[in-house]
């Protein structure tokens, strides 16, 4: 699905963060990429996406080379990255809105998203919650419901920044009930180890 080959990236005025970098993920694969703080993590699922661009490397995804900007759009469309920090990716008034917003601009029906709200919602357990206004949600809630938003785009993998970050233990382990239901291939970011262990089957450390 993804492979990244002798990839080289560095920040202006910064020291190399990935030098000869090799990943890859295949279909059905659960990896954690594992490493320090400031050793390329994140940088890593921002070059999968396509958000920055290598200084040099391969970049394969979905079986074709990815160099340019428009080779990116369609790798946009087919892949679901949740953020670390949610409010920067819940900015609808209610969680309803919020959740349809993606579907709705992949060309489907009100009618539609309205379903497919119901079933993510009902997917991550949280029934009941369309009408309420995401800035008043917990930071646990929060964070479940920008992963609904990013399921509700259908992604045929996932990208996780930290989902495990600033949840309480409710939270925590409705999301490792939500990892282990869905079907997707993902990789993920977490400092929590103890947690990675139960949704995972492979590791990589930078």
């Amino acid at each position: 699905m993804i492979k990244l080959e002798n990839i080289y990236f560095k920040y202006e005025a910064g020291n190399n963060v990935l030098e000869g970098f090799d990943f890859e993920i295949r279909d059905g694969e659960r990896t954690a990429l594992k490493g320090p703080n400031g050793a390329g993590k994140t940088t890593v699922f921002k070059l999968i996406m396509g958000l920055i661009k290598p200084q040099a490397g391969r970049l394969s995804i979905f079986g074709k080379e990815r160099k340019k900007e428009k080779d990116f759009l369609e790798v946009r469309e087919r892949v679901g990255y949740l953020f670390q920090d949610s409010d920067n990716q819940l900015f609808c008034p209610t969680v309803e809105e919020d959740i349809a917003f993606g579907p709705i601009n992949l060309g489907k029906s009100r009618k539609e998203a309205e379903q497919i709200v119901k079933a993510k919602l009902k997917l991550v357990g949280m029934e009941g919650f369309e009408k309420k206004a995401s800035y008043n949600l917990s930071q646990g809630q929060k964070k479940i419901i920008a992963f609904a938003s990013v399921l509700a785009m259908e992604p045929e993998l996932l990208l996780l920044d930290e989902p495990f970050a600033s949840l309480d233990q409710e939270s925590a382990a409705r999301m490792v009930y939500i990892l282990n239901k869905i079907s997707q291939p993902f990789v993920i970011v977490s400092h929590n180890n103890e947690l990675l262990q139960k949704v995972i089957n492979k590791s990589y450390s930078i």
